[in-house]
């Protein structure tokens, strides 16, 4: 029997369950199509000229890699002429993007994050992309969107996903009705169903976290660790396992195969009280993705999806994975 298509999955979506519209069907099957080519040029590397750095940052005032740079002119270029969108937002640009005028415009917003973990790239470790897919709030009255009809909260995402461009290229989606896995079939240049009802475990004996700020964490987040790497003795009575890709996309999928728990919370230093990962194309996202496996996120003390943004760019302290660990640490957050 063959494999499900993800046009075929999206198409059953539509009509079986109307969980997503047309125009949403056709707006991740192209962010499909532009995940592919980010992997062609992922995939070839030093031979493509594409490693290395550019001399640049971007908005969050980080060195841009080449790959950075022609990760989001990708998404740019694939998605401005659909008729789907009404405006993108980037990591790697300061605003919005607004569809030009030559191009028909659409009632949705999709933000995007297009290459992240990239300090990995110049050692062939995972990276990927990941995309958050919003309705645009004045699509019905003619007028441009501006910033401020993105910062919708979390729990009104119509769709998100990552693409993982590792030894197979994965590409993991949710329309809220659970969470679904395609691999890319290079061959055929299809995205083929390879999982399907993805299920986080509500325990776990492994965390994932950048020990190294361990000097910076807030109480709640310390105790939480020194409880986990006190294994059998301690109170949480079982040993745990550390793992630290320092790529959100690859930390998250191994979460999502095999259960387990994400932090990259906020700290004490004037860089991170506020958090490092960025609400709106990085967090939000990922959570929606979490929650409909069955896992919770948090950061620290409030569910993500119900924050409301304030800008773009907001950052947000990061707890997710496995429920039940999720719930121990915002106790601890609560219990101070």
């Amino acid at each position: 029997m063959s494999r499900k298509t993800l046009t075929q999955y999206l198409v059953e979506q539509q009509r079986k369950k109307q969980a997503v519209s047309a125009e949403v069907r056709l707006l991740i099957e192209t962010v499909a199509r532009a995940c592919k080519a980010i992997s062609h040029a992922v995939s070839k590397g030093a031979l493509g000229g594409v490693l290395g750095s550019l001399g640049t940052e971007n908005v969050q005032g980080e060195v841009q890699k080449k790959l950075d740079v022609m990760s989001n002119e990708i998404l740019l270029e694939a998605n401005e002429w659909g008729g789907h969108l009404a405006a993108m937002a980037s990591e790697e640009m300061e605003t919005i993007h607004l569809i030009p005028n030559r191009y028909p415009k659409g009632e949705y917003l999709l933000l995007f994050d297009p290459l992240d973990g990239s300090s990995n790239i110049d050692v062939n470790v995972s990276i990927g992309t990941i995309f958050s897919v919003l309705q645009a709030p004045h699509h019905t009255s003619g007028q441009d969107v501006d910033e401020q009809d993105f910062l919708q909260p979390g729990s009104r995402q119509v769709a998100a996903g990552y693409a993982v461009y590792g030894p197979q290229t994965t590409l993991v989606l949710t329309v809220g009705t659970g969470v679904v896995s395609f691999t890319l079939d290079k061959e055929m240049g299809s995205w083929l169903l390879t999982g399907e009802d993805l299920n986080i475990p509500e325990q776990t004996s492994e965390f994932a976290i950048n020990m190294s700020n361990m000097r910076h964490w807030e109480a709640p987040v310390k105790r939480y660790i020194d409880d986990c790497l006190a294994g059998k003795e301690g109170s949480l009575g079982k040993d745990y396992n550390m793992r630290w890709i320092a790529s959100m996309v690859a930390d998250v999928h191994r979460i999502l195969t095999r259960g387990g728990l994400f932090m990259y919370p906020r700290d004490n230093r004037a860089s991170g009280k506020k958090g490092k990962l960025r609400l709106m194309y990085e967090a939000n996202p990922m959570s929606f993705i979490i929650e409909q496996a069955g896992g919770a996120a948090i950061d620290g003390n409030q569910r993500i999806l119900d924050i409301q943004p304030e800008a773009l760019h907001q950052r947000v302290g990061v707890v997710l994975g496995s429920k039940e660990e999720v719930e121990r640490v915002r106790r601890y957050h609560e219990e101070g």
